[in-house]
């Protein structure tokens, strides 16, 4: 046999032995709580055991019978992969006295799957194809293919009122940002106000747009106190503004070249329209004035989010009692104006 192979045998079987040594190598180790406190007496572990094998150990000796995934630190460091790797040959073989292991919980909550359905709210007599939550979270709307709007009780899980005013499928459904009103478009372009409180509703439909409403939005609670501009877009490639105390368009705004699929009211007074003319469109909502053009999308615009969207819809309510804090204020104000 040439002497060259001999070497490399010779090479190989020495590792294998050096790593055989290694594994029967042993040191004295205890575990450790963040706190300082000792679990149990110390005990010998290979001085090359992994951190899953280490986890095993743990479990074993605390009666983890949780299962909670632990990290390990010796000297302050995290065990990544094995107790040799993290420490060293030499610390660990110099040392006289037991390895201190800290262990620390990973996971301090455990999230269960959910595996079932909690409750069913039946009542609908078609497809379910908007749903919206009241601003205070206490009651939703639901909008149906059987032309209806639903509005349920969350706490109790029962249906309020069954809204009839559709002959279409209602698409789209939006609360006031006082919760005191709920606007739902159609698939025959209509627009309904309905009163939460009586489930009746508040004015005569809205009309005006000639094809489906696609979404709706309420000009924010702190430019209008009184919820009275609310603004629809259509597949008629318009965005109408309605004053819903007078009931009649208050202003129209086109210049998409196709269906506009969302509408959104920001806090700055600024209206944001997105189109299957693949742009979304700023507009001055004070006179309808077009700002500026964003493009860039291949195809669609479906939907669009404002980063102010949550503070909007939460910021006028109370956390506590989730009361119109605005409410509070100007009731306050006027009872204060009649003792003078």
């Amino acid at each position: 046999m040439p002497k060259r192979k001999l070497d490399e045998n010779e090479e190989s079987q020495r590792d294998v032995q050096q790593e055989e040594r290694k594994e029967e190598r042993r040191i004295q180790c205890i575990f450790k709580s963040e706190s300082g406190e000792s679990d149990g007496s110390p005990f010998e572990l290979p001085i090359d055991i992994s951190k899953d094998k280490l986890q095993l150990v743990c479990d074993a000796v605390i009666k983890n019978e949780d299962k909670v995934p632990y990290a390990f630190f010796v000297n302050g460091e995290e065990i990544r992969e094995s107790l040799l790797k993290t420490v060293g040959e030499d610390v660990l073989t110099k040392t006289e006295t037991a390895v201190e292991i800290v262990y620390q919980p990973q996971a301090v909550f455990r999230v269960r799957a959910v595996t079932r359905c909690t409750s069913s709210l039946e009542g609908h007599a078609d497809a379910v194809l908007y749903v919206a939550f009241s601003p205070n979270g206490r009651h939703l709307a639901s909008g149906s293919g059987d032309s209806t709007v639903r509005l349920w009780d969350i706490y109790t899980e029962t249906p309020q009122f069954r809204c009839k005013g559709h002959q279409h499928w209602v698409l789209c459904l939006a609360w006031s940002p006082d919760g005191r009103k709920l606007a739902s478009g159609c698939k025959g372009g209509k627009v309904c106000l309905w009163n939460p409180q009586t489930g009746k509703e508040i004015c005569r439909a809205l009309t005006g747009h000639t094809d489906y409403i696609s979404t709706l939005a309420w000009k924010p609670l702190h430019l209008d106190p009184e919820c009275r501009y609310l603004a629809s877009s259509s597949k008629d490639r318009t965005v109408r503004i309605w004053d819903v105390m007078t009931f009649k368009t208050h202003m129209v705004i086109s210049g998409h070249s196709s269906h506009i699929s969302h509408v959104k009211w920001g806090g700055s007074n600024l209206i944001y329209t997105a189109s299957h003319d693949r742009t979304v469109k700023v507009w001055r909502a004070s006179d309808g004035v077009f700002c500026r053009n964003l493009d860039g999308h291949g195809h669609w615009v479906n939907t669009l989010a404002l980063s102010t969207d949550y503070v909007m819809r939460t910021g006028a309510f109370d956390p506590a009692d989730a009361k119109i804090v605005h409410d509070e204020v100007t009731d306050s104000c006027y009872k204060n104006l009649l003792e003078r």
